[in-house]
Protein backbone atom coordinates (compact mmCIF):
# COMPACT_ATOMS: atom_id res chain seq x y z
CA UNK A 1 0.00 0.00 0.00
CA UNK A 2 1.46 3.30 -1.10
CA UNK A 3 1.42 6.21 1.69
CA UNK A 4 1.69 9.42 0.99
CA UNK A 5 2.84 12.00 3.86
CA UNK A 6 1.82 15.48 3.62
CA UNK A 7 1.50 17.90 6.35
CA UNK A 8 -1.80 19.62 6.09
CA UNK A 9 -2.54 23.77 7.10
CA UNK A 10 1.77 24.03 7.27
CA UNK A 11 3.23 27.52 8.04
CA UNK A 12 5.05 27.71 5.14
CA UNK A 13 7.27 24.66 4.74
CA UNK A 14 6.92 24.03 8.34
CA UNK A 15 4.35 22.63 10.84
CA UNK A 16 1.19 21.98 9.67
CA UNK A 17 -1.04 18.66 10.79
CA UNK A 18 0.49 15.55 8.88
CA UNK A 19 -1.90 12.93 7.25
CA UNK A 20 -1.49 9.93 5.12
CA UNK A 21 -3.16 9.63 1.86
CA UNK A 22 -3.45 6.50 -0.13
CA UNK A 23 -5.07 7.14 -3.81
CA UNK A 24 -5.71 3.53 -5.14
CA UNK A 25 -8.08 1.66 -7.41
CA UNK A 26 -10.49 0.52 -4.94
CA UNK A 27 -10.60 1.27 -1.13
CA UNK A 28 -9.28 -1.56 0.57
CA UNK A 29 -10.98 -3.49 3.50
CA UNK A 30 -11.72 -1.80 7.03
CA UNK A 31 -9.85 -3.53 8.42
CA UNK A 32 -6.70 -3.19 5.91
CA UNK A 33 -7.33 0.47 6.54
CA UNK A 34 -7.65 0.41 9.71
CA UNK A 35 -4.63 -1.59 10.77
CA UNK A 36 -2.39 0.81 7.84
CA UNK A 37 -4.21 3.65 9.69
CA UNK A 38 -2.09 2.40 12.61
CA UNK A 39 0.87 1.40 11.29
CA UNK A 40 1.31 5.26 9.55
CA UNK A 41 0.99 6.57 12.96
CA UNK A 42 -0.50 9.97 12.44
CA UNK A 43 -3.76 11.34 13.79
CA UNK A 44 -5.54 10.57 10.29
CA UNK A 45 -5.42 8.65 7.15
CA UNK A 46 -7.84 9.14 4.18
CA UNK A 47 -7.92 6.57 1.89
CA UNK A 48 -9.48 7.22 -1.88
CA UNK A 49 -10.60 5.41 -4.73
CA UNK A 50 -12.27 6.72 -8.06
CA UNK A 51 -15.69 6.17 -8.59
CA UNK A 52 -18.13 7.65 -11.41
CA UNK A 53 -17.66 11.80 -10.90
CA UNK A 54 -15.51 11.90 -8.17
CA UNK A 55 -13.43 9.96 -5.04
CA UNK A 56 -14.90 7.37 -2.68
CA UNK A 57 -12.85 8.85 0.52
CA UNK A 58 -12.96 7.13 4.25
CA UNK A 59 -10.82 8.66 7.11
CA UNK A 60 -9.11 6.35 9.60
CA UNK A 61 -7.15 7.55 12.79
CA UNK A 62 -4.75 4.95 14.70
CA UNK A 63 -7.82 3.68 16.89
CA UNK A 64 -11.10 4.04 15.03
CA UNK A 65 -12.74 5.39 12.23
CA UNK A 66 -13.73 8.53 12.13
CA UNK A 67 -16.89 10.40 9.38
CA UNK A 68 -14.89 13.40 8.28
CA UNK A 69 -11.21 14.86 9.06
CA UNK A 70 -10.36 18.40 7.33
CA UNK A 71 -6.93 17.98 7.80
CA UNK A 72 -6.60 14.89 5.82
CA UNK A 73 -9.12 16.30 2.96
CA UNK A 74 -6.59 19.10 2.62
CA UNK A 75 -3.87 16.69 2.23
CA UNK A 76 -5.86 14.53 -0.22
CA UNK A 77 -6.58 17.16 -2.10
CA UNK A 78 -3.15 18.54 -2.14
CA UNK A 79 -2.14 14.57 -4.02
CA UNK A 80 -4.64 14.59 -6.08
CA UNK A 81 -3.51 17.96 -7.66
CA UNK A 82 -0.01 16.40 -7.70
CA UNK A 83 -1.50 13.50 -9.57
CA UNK A 84 -3.87 15.12 -11.55
CA UNK A 85 -3.38 18.58 -11.86
CA UNK A 86 -4.94 21.58 -10.62
CA UNK A 87 -8.62 21.02 -9.72
CA UNK A 88 -11.63 21.08 -7.87
CA UNK A 89 -12.53 17.06 -7.15
CA UNK A 90 -15.68 15.60 -5.89
CA UNK A 91 -15.57 13.69 -2.78
CA UNK A 92 -18.23 11.06 -1.07
CA UNK A 93 -17.87 10.16 2.17
CA UNK A 94 -19.65 8.01 4.76
CA UNK A 95 -22.46 10.47 5.39
CA UNK A 96 -21.76 13.23 3.09
CA UNK A 97 -20.52 14.37 -0.22
CA UNK A 98 -18.48 17.66 -0.27
CA UNK A 99 -15.73 18.79 -2.93
CA UNK A 100 -11.56 19.34 -2.21
CA UNK A 101 -9.54 21.98 -4.24
CA UNK A 102 -6.15 21.00 -4.89
CA UNK A 103 -3.33 23.68 -6.25
CA UNK A 104 -0.19 23.78 -6.96
CA UNK A 105 1.30 28.13 -7.61
CA UNK A 106 5.01 27.55 -8.23
CA UNK A 107 6.39 26.00 -5.83
CA UNK A 108 3.21 26.41 -3.17
CA UNK A 109 1.07 23.36 -3.11
CA UNK A 110 -2.65 23.86 -0.77
CA UNK A 111 -5.92 22.95 -1.05
CA UNK A 112 -9.62 24.34 0.41
CA UNK A 113 -12.47 22.24 0.80
CA UNK A 114 -16.20 22.93 1.01
CA UNK A 115 -17.68 21.27 4.17
CA UNK A 116 -20.43 19.21 4.83
CA UNK A 117 -23.41 21.91 5.95
CA UNK A 118 -22.67 23.39 9.87
CA UNK A 119 -25.02 23.20 12.69
CA UNK A 120 -24.69 24.33 16.62
CA UNK A 121 -26.24 24.16 19.75
CA UNK A 122 -25.79 25.02 22.96
CA UNK A 123 -24.19 22.73 25.34
CA UNK A 124 -26.58 20.74 28.25
CA UNK A 125 -24.62 21.83 31.30
CA UNK A 126 -23.79 19.10 32.78
CA UNK A 127 -21.66 17.94 29.84
CA UNK A 128 -19.74 21.56 29.57
CA UNK A 129 -19.62 20.79 33.62
CA UNK A 130 -17.92 17.57 32.62
CA UNK A 131 -15.77 18.97 30.02
CA UNK A 132 -14.70 21.87 32.17
CA UNK A 133 -13.80 19.17 35.05
CA UNK A 134 -11.94 16.83 32.68
CA UNK A 135 -10.03 20.01 31.46
CA UNK A 136 -9.52 21.91 34.90
CA UNK A 137 -11.84 25.04 33.95
CA UNK A 138 -13.76 26.66 36.50
CA UNK A 139 -16.75 29.25 35.40
CA UNK A 140 -14.09 32.74 35.63
CA UNK A 141 -12.20 30.43 33.05
CA UNK A 142 -14.81 30.45 30.00
CA UNK A 143 -15.66 34.09 28.04
CA UNK A 144 -19.12 34.42 27.92
CA UNK A 145 -19.35 35.86 24.98
CA UNK A 146 -18.58 32.81 23.35
CA UNK A 147 -21.56 30.10 25.12
CA UNK A 148 -20.46 26.75 24.99
CA UNK A 149 -21.95 24.37 21.78
CA UNK A 150 -21.79 21.39 20.40
CA UNK A 151 -20.87 22.30 17.14
CA UNK A 152 -20.50 19.86 13.94
CA UNK A 153 -19.77 20.28 10.08
CA UNK A 154 -19.73 16.19 9.29
CA UNK A 155 -18.37 15.53 12.49
CA UNK A 156 -19.06 16.64 16.47
CA UNK A 157 -17.34 18.37 18.63
CA UNK A 158 -17.84 20.39 21.76
CA UNK A 159 -16.55 24.26 22.19
CA UNK A 160 -15.05 26.14 24.97
CA UNK A 161 -14.12 29.16 24.79
CA UNK A 162 -11.83 30.74 27.26
CA UNK A 163 -10.80 34.11 28.08
CA UNK A 164 -7.20 33.97 28.92
CA UNK A 165 -4.34 32.82 26.07
CA UNK A 166 -2.29 31.30 29.30
CA UNK A 167 -5.37 29.29 30.67
CA UNK A 168 -5.48 28.03 26.72
CA UNK A 169 -1.29 27.42 26.74
CA UNK A 170 -1.83 25.05 29.96
CA UNK A 171 -4.54 22.68 28.55
CA UNK A 172 -4.18 19.36 29.77
CA UNK A 173 -6.13 16.09 30.42
CA UNK A 174 -6.45 12.82 31.34
CA UNK A 175 -6.21 11.07 28.09
CA UNK A 176 -8.43 7.90 28.84
CA UNK A 177 -10.70 9.76 30.97
CA UNK A 178 -11.13 11.77 28.04
CA UNK A 179 -11.64 8.76 25.51
CA UNK A 180 -14.49 7.33 27.68
CA UNK A 181 -16.07 11.02 27.90
CA UNK A 182 -15.87 11.54 24.15
CA UNK A 183 -17.11 7.98 23.28
CA UNK A 184 -19.47 8.82 25.59
CA UNK A 185 -21.29 11.70 23.94
CA UNK A 186 -20.26 11.25 20.87
CA UNK A 187 -17.55 13.96 20.14
CA UNK A 188 -14.28 13.54 17.71
CA UNK A 189 -12.53 16.52 19.47
CA UNK A 190 -13.04 18.98 22.21
CA UNK A 191 -12.14 22.81 20.69
CA UNK A 192 -10.95 24.99 22.83
CA UNK A 193 -10.16 29.04 21.56
CA UNK A 194 -9.18 31.86 22.40
CA UNK A 195 -10.49 35.33 20.55
CA UNK A 196 -7.39 37.25 19.98
CA UNK A 197 -9.35 39.30 18.07
CA UNK A 198 -12.62 39.30 16.51
CA UNK A 199 -11.20 37.09 13.32
CA UNK A 200 -8.26 35.69 14.95
CA UNK A 201 -8.44 32.73 17.14
CA UNK A 202 -5.92 30.69 19.02
CA UNK A 203 -7.17 26.89 19.20
CA UNK A 204 -6.20 24.06 20.32
CA UNK A 205 -7.82 20.60 19.74
CA UNK A 206 -8.30 17.44 21.62
CA UNK A 207 -8.48 14.08 19.90
CA UNK A 208 -8.51 10.73 22.33
CA UNK A 209 -11.67 9.77 20.44
CA UNK A 210 -8.74 8.63 18.12
CA UNK A 211 -6.30 7.78 20.27
CA UNK A 212 -4.52 10.86 19.81
CA UNK A 213 -3.60 13.17 22.57
CA UNK A 214 -4.01 16.53 20.44
CA UNK A 215 -4.07 17.17 16.85
CA UNK A 216 -1.93 20.70 15.44
CA UNK A 217 -4.56 21.58 13.05
CA UNK A 218 -8.09 20.49 12.79
CA UNK A 219 -10.25 21.64 10.08
CA UNK A 220 -13.31 19.34 10.35
CA UNK A 221 -13.61 21.74 13.60
CA UNK A 222 -12.54 25.04 12.24
CA UNK A 223 -15.58 24.59 9.66
CA UNK A 224 -17.91 23.69 12.65
CA UNK A 225 -16.38 26.49 14.39
CA UNK A 226 -17.02 29.42 11.42
CA UNK A 227 -20.51 28.00 10.89
CA UNK A 228 -21.14 28.25 15.04
CA UNK A 229 -19.63 31.49 14.49
CA UNK A 230 -22.35 32.18 12.22
CA UNK A 231 -25.05 31.62 13.93
CA UNK A 232 -24.20 33.24 17.20
CA UNK A 233 -23.76 36.38 14.87
CA UNK A 234 -19.93 37.25 15.87
CA UNK A 235 -18.41 39.79 13.92
CA UNK A 236 -16.23 37.71 11.58
CA UNK A 237 -16.38 40.11 8.51
CA UNK A 238 -16.80 36.89 6.53
CA UNK A 239 -13.46 35.46 7.22
CA UNK A 240 -11.26 33.93 10.30
CA UNK A 241 -7.84 32.93 10.48
CA UNK A 242 -7.05 29.93 12.75
CA UNK A 243 -4.03 29.37 14.74
CA UNK A 244 -3.40 26.02 16.03
CA UNK A 245 -0.17 23.76 17.35
CA UNK A 246 1.87 26.75 18.32
CA UNK A 247 1.88 25.00 22.05
CA UNK A 248 2.90 21.50 20.37
CA UNK A 249 5.48 23.37 18.40
CA UNK A 250 3.89 22.29 15.40
CA UNK A 251 2.76 26.02 13.58
CA UNK A 252 -0.68 25.53 11.90
CA UNK A 253 -2.91 28.13 10.23
CA UNK A 254 -6.34 27.53 8.90
CA UNK A 255 -8.41 29.98 6.79
CA UNK A 256 -12.04 29.79 7.38
CA UNK A 257 -14.29 31.75 4.72
CA UNK A 258 -18.43 32.21 6.19
CA UNK A 259 -20.32 33.24 4.02
CA UNK A 260 -23.75 34.59 4.52
CA UNK A 261 -26.38 31.82 4.03
CA UNK A 262 -27.80 29.84 7.44
CA UNK A 263 -26.61 26.08 7.36
CA UNK A 264 -24.31 27.12 3.82
CA UNK A 265 -21.08 25.16 3.39
CA UNK A 266 -17.88 26.75 5.11
CA UNK A 267 -14.89 26.96 3.05
CA UNK A 268 -11.62 26.09 4.73
CA UNK A 269 -7.95 25.94 3.34
CA UNK A 270 -4.60 26.09 3.76
CA UNK A 271 -0.99 25.33 2.18
CA UNK A 272 0.53 21.79 2.75
CA UNK A 273 3.63 19.95 2.23
CA UNK A 274 5.22 16.92 1.47
CA UNK A 275 7.11 15.40 4.04
CA UNK A 276 10.96 14.11 3.50
CA UNK A 277 11.39 10.87 5.10
CA UNK A 278 8.48 11.26 7.01
CA UNK A 279 9.43 14.76 8.86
Amino acid sequence: MNVQRIAAFSDGERGGNPAGVVIAASLPEAGEMQRAAAQVGFSETAFAAPIPGGWRVRYFSPAIEVPFRGHATIALGAALAMQHGDGVFALTLNAARITVEGYRRGQELGAALQSPPPRSAAAAPALVAEVCSLMGYGPDDLDPGLAPARISAGAEHLVLALRSRARLAAMAYDFEQGRRLMLEHGLVTLLMVHAASARVFDVRNAFAYGGVYEDPATGAAAAAFGGYLRDLGWPHGGALDIRQGDDMGVPSRIQVQIGPEAGSSIRVSGRARVMANGV
